[in-house]
């Protein structure tokens, strides 16, 4: 006699009504349709959460959220997803490395890249710039995150410079 799992379910609320998202993975495509549709909104709106994975491995947790901005002026909306559930050819993968949620600022003389990585010390991150693609690996016992940005503008390599604080990191970069 088979058992059948039971499968979890849960609700997001995303402002404008909640989505309930069945199974463990279940509707995952259906939270990014969802962010997708924000954009109508306008400005700037912000959703995560988290899934106990502990019966899979002792600890682990699933992370996932997306955020929606619109440009300056109302030009196009970016929707971006972030945390460790990855979607694959062969559905979605949980990943001990988070992907940080991120913001690029294109200034008049450089580049501004905020990431938000808490649970990590400064002596745990790597930040390295390669051409116009900055790569951010951060790792302390208990977090890891790693994320690749493609920078808006040329920079000068060697003026980069960061700071990390209260779980937010800043690169600067002058433009090239």
């Amino acid at each position: 006699m088979s058992q059948k799992k039971k499968k979890e379910d849960f609700d997001v609320d995303f402002g404008f009504g909640s989505l309930k998202l069945g199974g463990l993975f279940d509707g995952l495509d259906k939270l990014v349709d969802a962010a997708a549709k924000l954009k109508e909104m306008g400005g700037e709106y912000s959703k995560e959460g988290e899934i106990d994975l502990s019966h899979l491995k002792k600890g682990m947790k699933g992370v996932f959220g997306v955020t929606v901005k619109t440009g300056i002026g109302g030009e196009g909306p970016v929707v971006e997803s972030f945390g460790n559930i990855r979607k694959t050819k062969e559905g979605p993968k949980v990943e001990e490395e988070r992907e940080p949620l991120s913001d690029i600022f294109d200034e008049d003389d450089g580049v501004i890249v905020m990431l938000e990585m808490p649970g990590v010390a400064k002596e745990d991150i790597a930040v390295t710039l390669e051409g116009d693609i900055l790569e951010v690996i951060a790792q302390s016992q208990s977090r890891k995150y790693r994320k690749e940005l493609l920078l808006p503008s040329a920079v000068q390599a060697e003026t980069i410079a960061w700071t990390y604080q209260n779980g937010v990191l800043e690169v600067t970069v002058k433009k090239g």
